[in-house]
């Protein structure tokens, strides 16, 4: 065993941990850190753990979400269990954008845009949007407030916006949903928690994609690495998750946008200057 590719495998788990639920690029920061922390592993090896590494990220939702998405929790009604089932049905419905287009266009988008030039552009270009979406809905009051007033429209809505970031890397999947579904008149809060559901069958089904596509020839070092990010990934994702939620109470997604604008300019000055 290698403890120094070990430690890295924990260090992509932390970064992925904290960046998959803040709109700021999971995916974006963990090509950027590859640009500087490289693991010594296979390229095919790469692919497949910058996507599996974000279950552990999705199982902290499962978890901390379980009676919210479980339709058999006893201390449901009849009305609670049908409302649960339309949960889902809504959920379902807006990773068809994701799932119908996305996931084929995957590899092609993986070999033209995966690098940090195109991450440093996302960041900047969906920083001012932030920027721009919040300051134009300061005054405006959300005319959804709770997850059973969304529509099945809405639901399809947010599944191309999250079409969008999947397809680019550095637009942060949670950042274009949210935005998205607050240009729609949802409420902070609502648009949060539909973007952490939507994110589970997305992810669970890239995830098998990714490795049936690797196969499961793992070596003994490869498999730890995957553990490690992952479990990692898991227990970060509980604190941010908790963190983020009380957070969009009381602050809106500004200081987000000015952050990816400046790792953004930097990224890009970077490259510039030493590519």
């Amino acid at each position: 065993m290698d403890i120094i590719e070990l430690i890295k495998s924990a260090f992509m788990g932390l970064v992925e941990g904290i960046t998959e639920w803040l709109p700021v690029s999971s995916t974006g920061h963990m090509i950027l850190v590859d640009e500087f922390v490289k693991m010594n592993v296979s390229e095919t090896f790469w692919n497949m753990f910058l996507v599996v590494i974000q279950l552990g990220a999705i199982l902290a939702v499962c978890v901390l979400f379980f009676h919210e998405l479980n339709p058999f929790s006893p201390s449901k009604g009849k009305e609670g269990r049908r409302d649960t089932w339309v949960l889902w049905g809504k959920i379902v419905l807006g990773c068809i954008p994701a799932a119908a287009i996305g996931l084929p266009l995957n590899d092609w988008m993986e070999e033209h845009f995966y690098n940090a030039p195109v991450v440093a552009l996302a960041l900047i270009v969906y920083g001012v949007l932030f920027i721009v979406i919040e300051n134009w809905n300061k005054n405006r009051v959300p005319t959804t407030t709770t997850l059973s007033q969304l529509t099945y429209r809405d639901a399809l809505i947010i599944g191309f916006c999250q079409l969008v970031a999947a397809a680019l890397p550095g637009t942060s999947r949670s950042g274009a949903t949210i935005l998205g579904a607050i240009m729609i008149g949802i409420s902070r809060t609502v648009a949060a928690e539909f973007t952490f559901f939507l994110a589970i069958p997305v992810m669970f089904g890239a995830s098998l994609l990714k490795v049936l596509k690797f196969g499961f020839a793992f070596t003994g070092m490869e498999l730890a690495c995957l553990l490690v990010g992952t479990v990692i990934s898991f227990i970060v994702s509980l604190f941010v998750l908790r963190f983020l939620m009380g957070y969009i109470k009381k602050h809106d997604f500004k200081v987000f946008g000015w952050y990816r604008i400046v790792l953004g300019i930097i990224v890009l000055l970077y490259f510039l200057v030493f590519a």
